[in-house]
């Protein structure tokens, strides 16, 4: 027997347990201390009420014979049609058509985003951001890829441009982004469509985060771009659009139109989720095709608009301490600049023990987030307030 020895390449351990350790270990040192978390990426407002409704029927449903759900529809790898004809309404207000058959729904894109790799070969270069989601960097590690990374960096807004003189087989984009919250418009994905068609490379798109972009300008889907169809693969997500971070529920696009080595994504997809995934539950879908309904949208968009709010907050904060960061806007992260040329542990540290505080250290994303700090607007509106006010009395000179 061998181990898979990829995993010894990885860090010893994930980014977001580090953090979680170190706060555990100051509060336990310091019970008296009120700390607030502005850290890791979770929800906090409740599942908007249509969703909730559909779920109890959906219980409901499965307390009776007539009415009992077992394994999904094999077709469409166990996604309920009206969950599908859901998410295919949304695309359509975008201005974007989908089949049935392109519509996978899993338990999230975090899980796709490592599993789509199953029908890729090993040999394939990835190109990833730098900073970066660490599922994407970490995913690649374990299967042995070559990775290479875009430079993402203060200079470009952190939304780096494709590089011709680099070669890509696989190319991650998220926009707007996991960590930087640096969103890119419509116009900048062309240049990026045009690159992977160019190098015959697919682009691993994740669009966790759409619908914080309020304008027009900027993408919410990459299939906005003409072509995009015949070189992307679209990774979405319920957990931050309708708060489903503790029911588990996405779903991937993988058009018609992608071939590649004159094979389709699409039906190799369909093929690797049949054999290793069950599906998600009949009461999370049920749940889920409420979310895009008139009246879930609607309520949706009051929790998205909550924490805009919170972003607004933060993004207020450090205007008026004079500190750069990118995100608040389109997006609910904002990835500031450390003050005093501090690095991104000891600012975690700083304001853990100055003003009980935690964010995320910018250098646990990758190089270039380096002397970066990241903090999310997923808190309640009575937190994010009063982290800023404590931030704000640690800073301001």
């Amino acid at each position: 027997m061998k181990i898979n020895e990829n995993y010894l390449n990885l860090k010893d351990s994930y980014l977001f347990a580090t953090v979680g350790r170190k706060t555990a270990a100051y509060k336990a040192a310091h019970p008296e201390k009120d700390v607030i978390r502005l850290s890791i990426g979770d929800v906090t407002r409740p599942l908007a009420p249509a969703v909730i409704e559909a779920m109890h029927k959906a219980v409901d449903d499965m307390s009776r014979a007539e009415t009992f759900h077992g394994y999904g529809p094999d077709q469409y790898c166990y996604g309920y049609d009206v969950l599908i004809d859901s998410i295919k309404g949304s695309y359509a207000k975008k201005g974007v058509t989908l089949s049935s058959s392109e519509v996978f729904i899993s338990d999230g894109a975090k899980s796709d985003c490592g599993n789509i790799l199953d029908i890729f070969s090993e040999d394939n270069v990835v190109l990833v951001p730098d900073p970066v989601y660490p599922v994407y960097l970490d995913t690649n590690i374990m299967a042995g890829r070559k990775v290479i990374f875009a430079d993402a960096t203060k200079e470009n807004g952190f939304l780096p441009m494709p590089d011709e003189s680099v070669r890509a087989d696989i190319i991650y984009i998220c926009s707007p982004n996991n960590p930087t919250g640096a969103a890119y418009t419509i116009e900048q994905l062309k240049k990026w469509v045009a690159y992977a068609k160019k190098m015959d490379a697919v682009i691993l798109y994740d669009a966790a985060y759409e619908y914080f972009v309020d304008d027009t300008v900027h993408a919410r889907s990459i299939y906005q771009v003409e072509g995009a169809k015949e070189c992307a693969i679209e990774l979405c997500s319920y957990s931050k659009t309708a708060g489903f971070t503790g029911v588990r529920c996405g779903y991937t696009i993988v058009p018609e139109a992608l071939i590649r080595g004159g094979h389709s994504l699409n039906r190799l997809w369909a093929r690797r989720q049949s054999t290793k995934f069950n599906g998600v539950s009949y009461i999370t879908q049920m749940g889920a095709a409420a979310v895009f309904t008139e009246e879930g949208e609607r309520q949706i968009r009051e929790n998205i608009d909550y924490y805009r709010r919170n972003a607004k907050t933060i993004a207020d904060c450090l205007d008026e301490l004079g500190i750069w960061y990118t995100g608040g806007k389109h997006s609910p992260y904002i990835w500031l600049k450390c003050p005093d040329g501090m690095d991104s542990w000891t600012f975690f540290d700083y304001l853990l023990e100055n003003a009980n505080v935690v964010g995320t250290p910018g250098s646990g994303f990758g190089k270039n987030g380096e002397g970066f700090f990241r903090l999310t607007a997923f808190g309640t509106h009575e937190n994010t307030e009063r982290a800023c006010a404590r931030i704000k009395a640690l800073l301001k000179k």
